[in-house]
């Protein structure tokens, strides 16, 4: 059993500045421990998916990061797993707990998990150590993960056995403040008025300043940014889908001089809603995140999505959002991203759109890797 504060304090030595997850008792003291820590910024997300898309930002912002989460939920990242931080070749490391060990008795919902996690992390080709159990473990434990992670630019696992870290209680709790949002919804423009995808993120695009740092969803909003404008502050969120609002945030939390600006889509958005509260939760002033909403998957085929019936803006307004728009025509448009850029944020603007895209679009013909590193030296170049 070693102390919270000998690893965090190892962690730190190494440049590690930035945790996110979701808790698991096995961790209850280590995390709380990094909760209470002054010098270690912990992100509690509504899911691990969530976390990892947070932690993705952080490091493209230029930190260190950490993620956190049970085995179960390492389910909830496989996907971010690998269509970001493979593709994208980002490292983080992991933290992940053994719940359901064989011969060890747990819940039985821990069960499967437990047996095959091992054999899960090696599908995903993450090489994984065990969690460190005394302070001798500690430093070759690390100069391990530090080394793959250096050379492969991807995940490392560590995993935690029950008992691997002596008991920290939790002593500091955040009391958010409570938003009275300017909630405005001016949706009145009938379907056929509305404007198609291109035609609003050249709107977006030319209301902006220039010098934000641009994200866009997966699928053909990040597809027809690349088309309309390639430039080094555009990150094309390729996979993981849903994860762009919480990569925004890693992004404004780590940089909170630096704009941001998220362009999503309904259906990403619906598919990971925790996201919003955890963004109102923890109040970056700097964020500013678009949902272009054509009420389908377009980049499958046309099929419909939830968001018909769906307010975005209030949403947004009950999930603690400084302000939160929704409006479809092409001069409310312009007017309100101008006006929101300058707000202390966070904020959101729903934009209902036209369902398609232009014939033969084309893909971003930079890899995720190529802009990773460009956007990171974007970022890291215009720290004010």
């Amino acid at each position: 059993m070693i102390s919270a504060f000998s690893f965090v304090d190892h962690l730190r030595r190494l440049g590690y500045s930035q945790y996110a997850g979701v808790p698991c008792s096995f961790f209850t003291s280590l995390i709380n421990y990094v909760i209470d820590d002054p010098s270690s910024d912990y992100i509690g997300a509504a899911s691990e998916g969530e976390a990892v898309g947070i932690t993705f930002g952080a490091f493209l912002a230029g930190r260190k990061t950490v993620t956190m989460c049970q085995n179960s939920g390492l389910g909830n990242m496989v996907n971010p797993l690998t269509s970001l931080n493979f593709p994208f070749r980002v490292p983080t490391l992991l933290i992940v707990t053994w719940r359901g060990q064989p011969q060890v008795n747990d819940e039985p919902q821990h069960e499967q998990m437990g047996r095959i996690m091992h054999h899960l992390l090696e599908t995903l080709e993450i090489p994984c150590l065990p969690f460190p159990v005394s302070e001798a473990e500690i430093a070759k434990t690390m100069d391990e993960a530090e080394t793959s992670m250096e050379e492969r630019k991807r995940p490392f696992a560590l995993v935690m056995q029950k008992g691997s870290v002596a008991p920290h209680a939790l002593s500091r709790r955040l009391e958010p403040e409570s938003i009275k949002t300017d909630l405005q919804q001016n949706l009145s423009a009938n379907a056929k008025e509305r404007l198609t995808r291109t035609r609003a993120i050249e709107l977006i695009l030319d209301a902006l300043a220039g010098d934000e740092a641009i994200i866009a969803t997966t699928g053909k909003t990040g597809r027809e940014l690349f088309t309309i404008s390639d430039l080094p502050n555009h990150l094309y969120v390729v996979g993981g889908m849903g994860t762009a609002s919480a990569i925004g945030f890693g992004v404004a939390h780590a940089l909170p001089k630096q704009s941001v600006v998220v362009i999503d889509g309904d259906g990403a958005v619906l598919m990971k809603l925790g996201a919003l509260a955890t963004i109102g939760f923890y109040q970056p002033s700097n964020l500013l995140h678009i949902i272009l909403d054509n009420e389908t998957h377009d980049s499958t085929g046309g099929q419909q999505t939830a968001s018909g019936i769906v307010r975005f803006a209030a949403l947004a307004a009950a999930a603690n959002y400084r302000s939160a728009f929704a409006v479809d025509r092409p001069d409310e448009i312009r007017d309100a991203v101008r006006l929101l850029r300058h707000r202390a944020g966070p904020s959101l603007l729903h934009v209902k759109i036209q369902p398609g895209s232009p014939a033969n679009l084309g893909r971003p013909t930079v890899t995720p890797h190529e802009v990773k590193e460009r956007f990171s030296q974007f970022l890291l170049s215009n720290v004010k």
